[in-house]
């Protein structure tokens, strides 16, 4: 149960709901309500698939390349912290993407790399390489899943959510979102060092 809390926060913020949200809100500006539910239903699909086969072969992706965990954890948190900066100063790439088809939207570029971008590529491959057991990949993956879910959930209802909290409460907490991924990757960086020099 620790391993899927755990793992549900981190991938949850990782993600930056409040960012995809805000992002989501300003591409389907001129989108009607049933659009916007079905492309929110799109993007959810494509965030699972994506997210799940980078943890599942996370651990191959390592050996094909030679790559260290650590090394990876290091380079993975360093993108991480690039992110959390964007999103604090507000300008993440992809903010001001538009097209006349709003289905056109869902994996690129919501999905990739609005959602999952280099530095949440980087944790699900890491995470995936550190699941030891059977029990802990389930339950990392199931919190991973659901995580990804309440983000969709976000997204379909993001109408609602924008008459209650309103563009601007959304922005302050994107940039609440930034300062905690910020810290976050600076853990991962200091675990990969550690580990790293055998601290």
């Amino acid at each position: 149960m620790e391993v899927f809390i755990s793992t549900f926060l981190k991938m949850f913020f990782i993600m930056t709901p409040f960012f995809v949200l805000s992002v989501f809100l300003t591409v389907t500006n001129e989108a009607t309500v049933k659009e916007k539910k079905a492309l929110a239903i799109k993007v959810t699909i494509s965030v699972v698939i994506i997210s799940l086969v980078l943890v599942f072969f996370g651990k191959h992706i390592f050996e094909v390349f030679g790559i260290t965990l650590d090394a990876f954890r290091i380079g993975a948190g360093a993108l991480l912290f690039l992110s959390a900066v964007d999103l604090i100063k507000g300008n993440k790439e992809g903010s001001k993407k538009s097209v006349d088809n709003v289905s056109d939207l869902a994996v690129v570029p919501l999905a990739i790399p609005i959602t999952i971008g280099p530095g949440t590529i980087g944790i699900l491959l890491v995470m995936g390489a550190t699941f030891d057991n059977t029990s802990s990949m389930f339950m990392g993956s199931l919190a991973l899943v659901c995580a990804v879910l309440v983000i969709g959930i976000m997204l379909y209802m993001s109408n609602i959510i924008e008459k209650v909290v309103g563009k601007q409460g959304l922005l302050v907490i994107s940039k609440i979102t930034g300062l905690f991924l910020a810290a976050l990757s600076a853990q991962i960086v200091f675990t990969g060092i550690k580990n790293f020099l055998g601290l």
